[in-house]
Order: C-alpha cells, then structure tokens, then sequence
C-alpha cells in the first residue's frame, strides 16, 4: 500500500471514529417542563420579565433591611449559591435568580446578551419585586453584570460582592473544554446536539480548585441545564457578544463598599486580575483562599460565607457610627 493511500485510510478511520462519536453522544434539548420537575422544587417561582419567565428563588429573613441578590456564572444557575443560602438566610433576605441564556430561564427572547442588556434584566427584576436598592453581587459572568450594573446604575446598589469576577480582558491559564466549544466557530455548532456528560464533567472539575469535591449530583445539575431548550444555542451567542473588557475602564467609577472573594487556584481568571479590581474599585476589601478555585462559594460555602459575614458587620458597624 502506498503511502498516499495508507494515509487516506488513517485520515477515513479518524474521521468515521470522530463521526461515531459525535453521533453516540447526541443529547436531545430537555423541555422545561421536565426539567422543572428536579430544579425548580420550592421556593423556586417564575415572574414575568422582559418577555422572559425568568427561575427566581426568594427567601431568608425577609426583616433584613437591605436584600442581597446574587448572580450566577456562566452555564451556571442559581443553585450555585445553595451553601451561601443555608449560611446566610437566617439573617439575610436573599434572590437569586437563572441569568438569561442559562438555568431555567432560557434564551433572552431579543437574543441580546450584551453586558448592558444583562443589567437591564437586573433593574427590570429588582422593579418587578419592588426593591429599590440592594446588595449585589455574582461570580464570574455574574460578577461582571454586577459591577457592571453598580456603574450604569449606581443609585440600584448600595453595596457590590464580587467572587471571581469577568470583565478585565485576561489570559486564561485553563479553560474549560466546553467553553472552548462555544467560543470556536463551526466547532461550536456541535453543541446543538453534542454534550457527553464527560465534557461537563471535566468542565466543572477544571474550576474547582480541588475536582475531587465535584460530585454526580453536582454534574448531573450543570448537565441537565445546560440541554435545557435553547441554552446550547444561546450560549455560543453570549460568547459572542458578552466581551471581556468592554466596560473594564469604568470600574474606577464604583466608589460603594466592595468585598472581593477570589480562589487562588482559579486557573480560568487568574488572581492577577483580582489585584486589577482591587486597584480600581476604591473602597474595596480583598479576601482570597488558597485552595479554592473559580466557584470558591460552591466550592465551600461555608469558609466564603464566613468572609461575607465579616464585611456585612464590618460595614454595618460603619453605618451604624454615621
């Protein structure tokens, strides 16, 4: 057999094996109906929003004067924040809610998911509970729409909370084989109906300072989420138009009492950026935790809610003096 021909048959062989394995690993988009079922057990509720019936959980000691509203990260939900709830609610009221383009929420019917667009959605939601300012805060993509919102709307928030967040332009030292999906054309079409549970798995174990604590379950929540109908689709959109750095020369504009939690093993935004925000943002508190990585608060809840405690008193104490 000739070379030509020998390589033509290795190259048929690897392409068949890929082909095979792409189909093998089809996953069908999940309805929200079924996924209900699992994910939106109470006090889960859905409210009307911008066209959207967006997932929202709202809870905790609703005496609190001021609510914390947390965001999720991407291809998260807001059941990242699960520990922090059960280490804060006795004391404070809390919201979170799916981001849209995630979770149960879904696409954003204007496809918009611009970082302006995503604080709209905050202000649109804080409007339809009637809250007219809050504590803000969110990890990752999260982070960024909570800064970003604290900047385009400054009277909405009073204080920001930001754990690992995007919005610097950065070099990633490890990123996650799914995002890298999404982010490459025509590769990024796979999506649509390829997702092995493997690719999730070694997705979330990748922002885990130690993937050993990424439970089935754990995966089991990121997957079933990420097929919910649309998400897939709306995620190679988010990557396209939601932009590292678009806003990052205005983040010296917030002047509000900001706590910064990052993990030092986050290899996706690496702790360089987090000594960025701390410069810019003025009067802002860094707290950072060796063994943690990305998702620090849904890594260990209970070390990161503790940080969280500190400042809240700390700045009550502040007022309190005023």
């Amino acid at each position: 057999m000739s070379s030509l021909k020998l390589f033509t048959l290795i190259i048929l062989i690897i392409v068949t094996a890929l082909i095979s394995y792409i189909v093998v690993n089809q996953e069908p988009d999940r309805s929200v109906a079924d996924l209900k079922k699992r994910w939106a057990m109470p006090p889960s509720k859905f409210i009307d929003v911008r066209g959207m019936q967006v997932h929202l959980r709202d809870e905790g000691n609703f005496e609190s004067m001021v609510p914390i509203v947390l965001l999720h990260g991407t291809s998260a939900s807001l059941h990242t924040w699960d520990g922090w709830v059960e280490q804060l609610a006795s004391e404070q009221r809390i919201i979170r809610f799916d981001l849209p383009a995630f979770g149960l929420t879904g696409p954003a019917p204007n496809n918009d998911y611009t970082i302006e667009n995503y604080a709209k959605t905050v202000i649109a939601i804080l409007d339809k509970l009637g809250i007219e300012h809050c504590i803000l805060g969110g990890n990752s993509l999260g982070g960024y729409v909570a800064w970003a919102t604290a900047v385009l709307y400054p009277e909405r928030v009073s204080q920001l909370i930001l754990v690992d967040p995007s919005g610097y332009p950065l070099k990633s030292q490890s990123t996650p084989i799914a995002f890298k999906l999404a982010k490459t054309p025509i590769l990024n079409t796979l999506l649509d109906g390829f997702m092995p549970r493997a690719l999730i798995q070694s997705s979330v174990e990748n922002v885990y300072g130690d993937p050993n604590l990424v439970t089935d379950e754990l995966v089991d929540r990121y997957f079933e989420l990420n097929t919910r109908q649309g998400n897939r689709q709306a995620l190679r959109a988010r990557f396209e138009q939601t932009s590292a750095g678009a806003m990052s020369k205005r983040a010296k504009e917030i002047s509000i009492p900001t706590l910064i939690i990052w993990g030092k093993k986050d290899a996706l935004i690496p702790p360089v950026t987090a000594q960025l925000f701390q410069r810019d943002i003025t009067n802002s508190t860094l707290v950072l935790f060796d063994s943690l990585g990305h998702v620090p608060h849904e890594e260990d809840p209970l070390r990161t809610a503790i940080a969280l405690k500190a400042f809240l008193a700390n700045e009550k104490k502040i007022n309190t003096r005023k």
